[in-house]
C-alpha cells in the first residue's frame, strides 16, 4: 500500500513538473511572439493565406503551371509540364481503396480535424527530440495540399505557419471530399507523375480503377518520399510500405484480415509505357535547373565526407531536396533561360553523328553500340553552350546523357590537369629537362624505346608516360587529385591515390562535362567556373528566383596555366594531335586513350570555346583503331572548324618566361617526327584490374581501375641517347602500380 502511494506521488510529481515546463514554454513562446517582432509577421502571413484561399476556385486545383525552357537566343527549347491536367479524376471516380489507403497512412484524423492536427505536430516534435531525427510527419492532408499548390518547398518557419493558415482556410471553403479530390490529383508520385491516375498509368499502364488493392496501396505509399519509395529504383522499399499501409487499413477496420493476407502476398509487376523522348539538351537542362533550385533553397553541395554515415546522410538529404525541386520544376510555371545555343548544339550533334556513321550495330533495345559524347563551353562565360550525350536516334524514353551521366577512364587527357600544370606551378618550365627512361615499377613507352634527356614540352607533345608517372609521384597523388577536387570532379575515390592515375587509371572515371570544365580552367588563366547551362530562372510572375553567379576558383596559377596552354599548342602541331589543328585559328589540346583502345578522348580549346569529346562502347570493349587522335580528334576538329569559320584568329596570352635552374641538362637532339607513325601498344605487367563489364548499356558506366595508356603513338622517337643501357627486368610490382600498357 505504501509502495503504491509512493508511486502515485511520483507520478503526480512528474505530471506537475511537465505542466510547469509546458507552461514555461508557452509563456516563453508568447513573449517571443509579442516582443520579438513575430506578431506582425504572423499577421501578415495570415492575411496572405486568407487572400490565396479566397482567390482560389476548383479550377485552381486542376491547372498545371507550365515551365518553359529557352536557349541563349530566346528560342524555346522545351515545355516542362506534369500530367495531372489530362488525368484529373473527380471524387466519385477515385476508387474507395485509394481513399481509404491514403487516409490510413497519411492522416488518420482527416475527417475530424479542421486542417491542422496539433496533437500530431506535438507527437512529431516529441519523436524528433527522442530519436534525434524526424521519424513522424505532422502535416495533414490539407496542409500537404496547401504546400503543393500554393507554396514553395522552402523549409522555414514562415512557410510552415502560412501552410497552417492556408489549410485552415481551405477547410472552411471546401468540403472534405473536395479536399481529398484536390489532394489525390495534385500530389507528386515520383518520376514526373502528378496525381493518382497519372501514376497508375505511368507505373502500370492501367487506370487506377483497374488496379487491385495491393497496387493502389503501393501508389499511396509513394508521396511520403518519392525517392525512397520509388517502385522503379527501390521496389523493396515500395512493397514494404505497401504492406504497412494494408496493415494500417486492417487496423482501422477498412479491410478484413483475409484481404490483408491476400494482398500482401501479391508480387509487384510494373508495366511502364513508352514515354516521350527527352533529348540531351532537355535532360541536362532539367538537371541543372533542379540543382539551381536546390541552391536557391539553401542546399550546400558536397563531394567530400567525414565517413560513411556522413555520406549517407548527405545523399538522403540530396535525394529529398532534388525530388522536391524537380517536382516544382514540372508545376512551378518557371521561365528557364539557358546558355545553350541550339545552332551550336546541332553542329556538335552532326559532328558526332557523321564521325561515327559507319558504325551501325545496335543493341537489342535498338541503341547504337558505339557511342560518343561531347561538351562545348563558352570561354567568355564558362557556361555550357552545347551538350551531346550520344548519337542521334529515333528512340522513345529517357535517353542516357553520357556527357554528364557516364563516367569513363580519361587516358592521358588527364595529364595536364593533375600532373603538368601543377608541376609548372612548382618551378618546372616548358624547357625544363626531364629524363625519359625505363625504371622499376613504372610504365613503358609504346615502342619500348626511351629518349633520355628531353624537355618537358617534348614529353607532353609526345605523351611520355614515364615522365608523367615520375612527376606525379614527385608531386604525390593526393596533391595532384586535390586539383580535381577543387573543380568538383564527382567520382573521385580514396583508391585513386596511386601513380597509375597520372595516366588516367581511376576507380570510376570522369565525365565529358568535367573534362571540358577542367580544360576551360586552363584556358581561363587557371580560373575554374562551375559548368552549368542555367543563366536565370524566373517565376510565373516574372520574379527572378535564381541568377547564375560568377562562382569562380583560382585552381591553377595564371602563369602555369599559360605555360600549359603554350605546350598544348605544340601537341596540335608536332605532337600526338598533329593534323587536328584549326588552321589559322590558334588551338591547344590533348589526346587520351585507355588500355585495349576502349575509350578515346580529345580535349582542346581556342580563345573562344573549349570542347571535350569521348568515344567508346557503353559496355567497354576493344576497338583496335580507336585512339584520341582518330574518331574523337576528328569529331573535335570537324565541330571546332565550323564553330570558328567566321571568327577572327586570336592567339593565347603569353607566359612569363624564366629559367629553371634545377631541372637542367643537355637534352638529346630531337628529330623531326615522321608523317604517319604506327601505333602499337606494348603489353607489360602490372596493369590495374579491368572492371566487370555491365550488362545494361543504357545506364551510366563506372569503370574501376582501368589503367590508362594514351592515344596516338609517339612519332619516330628522337635519337636514342648515347651509351644506352638495357633496361633491367623489373621486380614484381606492388598492387596498383607497376608497368602500364602504353599507346601514345
Amino acid at each position: 500500500m505504501a509502495k503504491s502511494k509512493k508511486k502515485s506521488n511520483k507520478k503526480l510529481k512528474a505530471i506537475l513538473i511537465s505542466q510547469i515546463i509546458l507552461l514555461t514554454l508557452i509563456l516563453g513562446a508568447l513573449a517571443v511572439y509579442f516582443f520579438g517582432g513575430y506578431a506582425k509577421k504572423i499577421k501578415e502571413l495570415r492575411l496572405e493565406a486568407d487572400q490565396l484561399v479566397s482567390n482560389s476556385t476548383e479550377e485552381t486545383f486542376r491547372a498545371s503551371q507550365t515551365s518553359v525552357v529557352y536557349d541563349v537566343n530566346g528560342k524555346e527549347i522545351s515545355v516542362v509540364k506534369g500530367e495531372k491536367d489530362s488525368y484529373y479524376l473527380t471524387y466519385d471516380n477515385i476508387p474507395e481503396g485509394v481513399k481509404a489507403a491514403i487516409v490510413s497512412i497519411e492522416d488518420k484524423k482527416f475527417y475530424k480535424h479542421r486542417g491542422v492536427d496539433f496533437k500530431a505536430i506535438v507527437r512529431a516534435g516529441v519523436a524528433m527530440i527522442r530519436n534525434q531525427k524526424i521519424t513522424q510527419g505532422g502535416s495533414t492532408i490539407t496542409q500537404q495540399l496547401a504546400r503543393t499548390v500554393f507554396l514553395s518547398n522552402e523549409k522555414t518557419w514562415e512557410r510552415k505557419v502560412e501552410e497552417m493558415f492556408i489549410a485552415a482556410g481551405l477547410e472552411k471553403r471546401y468540403s472534405k471530399e473536395q479536399i481529398l479530390e484536390f489532394y489525390l490529383n495534385n500530389i507528386y508520385f515520383g518520376n514526373g507523375y502528378y496525381g493518382i491516375e497519372a501514376a497508375a498509368r505511368g507505373y502500370f499502364s492501367k487506370s487506377v480503377s483497374e488496379l487491385d488493392l495491393a497496387d493502389q496501396a503501393l501508389l499511396c505509399g509513394i508521396p511520403n518520399n518519392p525517392t525512397i519509395y520509388d517502385p522503379v529504383e527501390n521496389p523493396e522499399n515500395a512493397v514494404s510500405r505497401r504492406d504497412r499501409i494494408l496493415k494500417q487499413m486492417y487496423d482501422d477496420g477498412k479491410i478484413l484480415w483475409d484481404t490483408y493476407e491476400e494482398q500482401t502476398q501479391k508480387t509487384l509487376t510494373l508495366k511502364r509505357p513508352k514515354r516521350k523522348k527527352y533529348d540531351y539538351v532537355e535532360t541536362y537542362t532539367y538537371y541543372c535547373a533542379t540543382r539551381a533550385l536546390m541552391e536557391q533553397n539553401g542546399f550546400v553541395f558536397r563531394d567530400e565526407f567525414a565517413d560513411q554515415a556522413d555520406q549517407e546522410a548527405y545523399e538522403a538529404a540530396y535525394d529529398e531536396m532534388y525530388a522536391d525541386c524537380q517536382k516544382s520544376l514540372f508545376t512551378g510555371g518557371y521561365r528557364i533561360y539557358t546558355s545553350i545555343d541550339l545552332n551550336i548544339q546541332q553542329e556538335l550533334q552532326d559532328a558526332i553523328d557523321n564521325g561515327l556513321s559507319d558504325f551501325t550495330d545496335t543493341t537489342d533495345e535498338g541503341v547504337y553500340k558505339l557511342q560518343s559524347s561531347g561538351v562545348c563551353i563558352d570561354n567568355e562565360t564558362g557556361h555550357v553552350t552545347a551538350i551531346v550525350g550520344g548519337r542521334s536516334q529515333d528512340f522513345n524514353g529517357h535517353t542516357l546523357n553520357r556527357a554528364y551521366q557516364s563516367f569513363r577512364q580519361p587516358g592521358s587527357s588527364i595529364k595536364p590537369l593533375i600532373v603538368y600544370t601543377p608541376q609548372l606551378e612548382r618551378g618546372y618550365t616548358p624547357d625544363s629537362i626531364v629524363k625519359d627512361e625505363k625504371f622499376e615499377g613504372g610504365p613503358s613507352n609504346s615502342n619500348g624505346r626511351y629518349s633520355g634527356n628531353i624537355t618537358l614540352r617534348y614529353a607532353v607533345e609526345q605523351s611520355k608516360n614515364t615522365i608523367a608517372w615520375k612527376l606525379f609521384d614527385e608531386l604525390t597523388p593526393a596533391v595532384g587529385l586535390q586539383y580535381l577536387k577543387e573543380m568538383n570532379f564527382a567520382k573521385l575515390d580514396k583508391r585513386d591515390e596511386v601513380p597509375a592515375v597520372a595516366l588516367g587509371g581511376f576507380t570510376y572515371g570522369v565525365s565529358a562535362v568535367e573534362m571540358a570544365s577542367g580544360y576551360a580552367a586552363i584556358e581561363n588563366d587557371g580560373i575554374y567556373r562551375e559548368p552549368t547551362c542555367i543563366e536565370r530562372i524566373e517565376g510565373a510572375d516574372g520574379t527572378v528566383l535564381y541568377e547564375a553567379a560568377e562562382n569562380s576558383t583560382q585552381v591553377y596559377e595564371q602563369n602555369a596555366a599559360r605555360m600549359m596552354t603554350d605546350i598544348l599548342k605544340g601537341v596540335m602541331t608536332v605532337g600526338t594531335a598533329r593534323g587536328l589543328d584549326l588552321g589559322a585559328m590558334p588551338s591547344a589540346g590533348k589526346t587520351g586513350t585507355t588500355n585495349d583502345h576502349k575509350d578515346g578522348w580529345f580535349c582542346g580549346f581556342t580563345r573562344y570555346y573549349t570542347t571535350a569529346v569521348w568515344v567508346g562502347y557503353d559496355s567497354p570493349q576493344e576497338m583496335k583503331d580507336l585512339s584520341g587522335a582518330t574518331y574523337p580528334g576528328h569529331i573535335w576538329q570537324d565541330f571546332m572548324k565550323k564553330l570558328h569559320e567566321e571568327k577572327e584568329p586570336l592567339d593565347f596570352m603569353p607566359y612569363v618566361s624564366y629559367n629553371d635552374s634545377i631541372h637542367v641538362a643537355e637534352p638529346e637532339p630531337e628529330e623531326v617526327p615522321e608523317e604517319e607513325p604506327e601505333e602499337e601498344p606494348v603489353e607489360v605487367p602490372g596493369e590495374v584490374a579491368e572492371p566487370e563489364e555491365p550488362t545494361q548499356p543504357e545506364t551510366p558506366i563506372e569503370i574501376p581501375g582501368d589503367t590508362d595508356s594514351d592515344d596516338t603513338p609517339e612519332p619516330e622517337e628522337p635519337q636514342v641517347p648515347e651509351e644506352p643501357t638495357e633496361p633491367q627486368e623489373p621486380e614484381e610490382p606492388d598492387e596498383g602500380e607497376g608497368d602500364v600498357i602504353i599507346i601514345d
